[in-house]
C-alpha cells in the first residue's frame, strides 16, 4: 500500500516537472500531472529503458536513473500531445 502511495506522489512530481519543462504547467492540474508522470514512465520504459538498461518508477525502482528515465518519458509524452493538439512540439 505504501509503495502505491509513493508511486502516485513520485508520478505526480515527475508529471509536474515535465509540464514545467514543456511549458504546459498552467493547463494541467494535479490529476493530469500524476497521469502524465505514470504514463510517461511507461513510455520511458518502452523507449528509453532498453537503450540505457535502467528501469522506471512503474517497476517499483526509485533511484536517480529510474526517475530520469521516467521524466524523459513524460517529456516525450507531452511533446507528442503538443504535436497532436497544436501542430508543434512546444
Amino acid at each position: 500500500m505504501i509503495n502505491f502511495i509513493i508511486w502516485l506522489v513520485v508520478g505526480g512530481v515527475i508529471g509536474w516537472l515535465a509540464s514545467v519543462i514543456m511549458h504546459t504547467d498552467g493547463q494541467q492540474g494535479l490529476f493530469l500531472n500524476v497521469i502524465v508522470g505514470i504514463v510517461g514512465a511507461a513510455v520511458g520504459g518502452w523507449i528509453i529503458s532498453p537503450l540505457v538498461g535502467v528501469g522506471t518508477i512503474n517497476q517499483d525502482i526509485f533511484n536517480i536513473g529510474a526517475l530520469l528515465v521516467s521524466l524523459m518519458g513524460a517529456i516525450i509524452l507531452l511533446a507528442l500531445v503538443n504535436l497532436v493538439r497544436r501542430g508543434s512540439v512546444r
